[in-house]
């Protein structure tokens, strides 16, 4: 995670632009404060280091593991010896005629070193390191689709704030004219000229102007309250964060091809295949190579055996029976010839993975191209409409500086003169509700070719 706070940073860290999309200094800060933040980034991180640690465990199979067994204890064992039968020279007695009990008994001891490693597993070892390696590459892909999504939503966020802090602005101004308006009917009351309607009317559009910027407050908070937890990010430096709402222009070709969707699935199914060649390697033989040097005593013992020749028994006595050292080097082989038919299945088992990856691949490609070309459409529509905003807010403020022209020469009532200002105020908002979407619609087509971030991260 620390990788990625500080490339990510390295990567913002001046005034960045790609075709017409900018960030402020403090949008920059804000994007990377909801990066450094993110939960799901933070736990997809901890994933990959996981798997990289497993990576290298299954690769540690390799190594040799030396072991140290140390063992003290009673001994008492009997047993049964039969050795070839001696004839005496000289009266042909037999000695060690047919079988003799015996018993053995005292302490004993043991301790060694012994060393193995494996020198051949079939693949299983190379191609399961694989496997988990190509499963960490597609995690990773998949990491870069959140970090999309992370930096796609605090742009939009910031927009939205934006427009809340024009539309407020906006009623203030509003709030000016009518308000010299309430100044004008009341002196043309007292005059006789205007009916207590005219005034009336425009405490209503105050009291709706009122209304619309407590509303727009609420909506702030709200706002402020999803960047700080997105963020980390204190209310004020949210609030005075510095943020241009511009069109954003496309000037690149773009295509579906650099999707981390793609790739990840890609890692993914490679992963798969080598889990298939992984399963398969349980099929040969294993070999390994091992080495020890061990220590063994008897001491205290005693050993009885029975003689028949002379109808009793002889009891050996040992104070010590040391074997020192005892070398042992060789070569070990494990060949599960048949072990019931669980190898076969997991063969299966992976051969379906693939096929199911091979599926979900062709199947992604297909709706990624179709969300491409939506979000392409998407975006020429939105930036149509910016210019159509635009003529409209010029027309409803031409209306309304018409409009209060003639009021004051007495040519409209009032109820005309407010609708102009009311037609201001929603042809303002829309100008700058359409700019909005035509940022998100430029947003969501990057991100559907799969550059956004290389995007944003673009000195």
């Amino acid at each position: 995670m620390k990788k990625l706070i500080l490339s990510v940073g390295i990567l913002l860290s001046s005034y960045v632009g790609f075709g017409q999309l900018h960030l402020t200094a403090d949008l920059r800060d804000a994007v990377q404060a909801a990066l450094k933040k993110d939960v799901e980034l933070t736990n997809q991180s901890l994933e990959k280091e996981k798997l990289e640690l497993e990576r290298k465990g299954i690769w540690d199979k390799y190594l040799p593991k030396v072991e140290a067994t140390a063992l003290y204890g009673y001994l008492n064992s009997k047993g049964t010896l039969d050795l070839p039968t001696l004839y005496l020279p000289i009266t042909g007695y037999p000695l060690f005629s047919g079988a003799s009990d015996f018993s053995v008994k005292g302490q004993a001891f043991h301790g060694g070193v012994m060393a193995k490693t494996v020198l051949f597993s079939g693949g299983q070892i190379a191609n399961g390191a694989k496997a988990v390696q190509y499963k960490n590459e597609g995690t990773g892909y998949m990491m870069q689709l959140r970090t999309d999504e992370v930096i796609k939503d605090i742009i939009l966020s910031f927009d939205q704030l934006e427009m809340l802090r024009s539309a407020e602005k906006l009623i203030d101004e509003s709030d000016k004219r009518l308000n010299k308006e309430s100044q004008r009917v009341t002196k043309a009351i007292a005059a006789g000229l205007a009916v207590p309607y005219d005034r009336d009317k425009i405490k209503l559009a105050t009291l709706e102007l009122k209304a619309k910027r407590a509303d727009i407050h609420r909506s702030q908070e709200l706002l402020v309250l999803k960047i700080q937890q997105a963020t980390g990010m204190d209310k004020i430096a949210i609030e005075t964060c510095k943020h241009e709402v511009t069109p954003v222009i496309i000037t690149d070709a773009l295509t579906t091809g650099n999707r981390n969707e793609i790739k990840a699935l890609e890692s993914f199914k490679a992963a798969s295949e080598y889990a298939v060649k992984k399963e398969k390697g349980s099929l040969l033989p294993t070999l390994g190579a091992f080495g020890g040097y061990s220590y063994s005593s008897l001491f205290n013992g005693e050993i009885s055996t029975p003689l028949t020749i002379l109808n009793t028994t002889a009891r050996l006595k040992t104070k010590e029976l040391t074997f020192n050292p005892t070398w042992m080097v060789g070569l070990a082989m494990n060949w599960e010839l048949f072990g019931g038919f669980e190898r076969k299945h997991k063969i299966e088992q992976a051969k379906l993975n693939v096929q199911q990856m091979e599926n979900k691949l062709g199947d992604t490609k297909e709706k990624i191209e179709l969300q491409f070309k939506k979000s392409k459409i998407e975006y020429e529509s939105a930036s149509e409409q910016i210019e159509i905003a635009r003529q409209r807010e010029a027309v409803a403020r031409n209306n309304n500086e018409l409009a209060s022209k003639q009021y004051q020469a007495g040519l409209i009532g009032v109820t005309e003169r407010l609708t102009a200002e009311t037609d201001l105020y929603k042809e303002s908002l829309n100008e700058l509700d359409a700019v909005i979407k035509q940022r998100q619609a430029a947003l969501d087509t990057y991100q559907a070719a799969g550059v956004l971030h290389s995007l944003i991260s673009t000195k």
